[in-house]
């Protein structure tokens, strides 16, 4: 004979089926919560360490630093007039370096006009 089961006794084994798979449930939401704000946790702590660390080398850095000293601004000194220049002087003392090889042909002529105004 097939046994029927009653209609009270089938709802309450769904009661409890649903509240056992609610409490689960749950459970392992909680679970997540509490990790994932303990992963927060970690992750802020570590930070929070990092930063610190950047604080301090960047502390070390200045202090590592020699202060610089401004010089005390002088006035500069006002130019006398411009001394006159003596080409035949400037002649020479180019005609001494080509002489010397320092100057080549191309050198002195080119010179010799800039001195000559050419």
């Amino acid at each position: 004979m097939v046994r029927r089961r009653s209609l009270i006794g089938t709802a309450a084994r769904t009661a409890v089926i649903t509240k056992t798979a609610t409490t689960v449930a749950g459970n392992s939401a909680q679970k997540q919560a509490a990790a994932a704000a303990q992963a927060q946790n970690a992750a802020a702590f570590e930070a929070q360490q990092q930063q610190e660390a950047l604080d301090a080398a960047v502390a070390r850095a200045v202090a590592a630093q020699q202060p610089v000293q401004a010089a005390p601004v002088q006035a500069a000194p006002v130019a006398a007039a411009p001394e006159a220049v003596d080409p035949l002087a400037q002649l020479e003392r180019l005609a001494s370096l080509a002489e010397k090889g320092l100057l080549s042909a191309e050198e002195f002529a080119a010179a010799k006009k800039l001195v000559l105004g050419l």
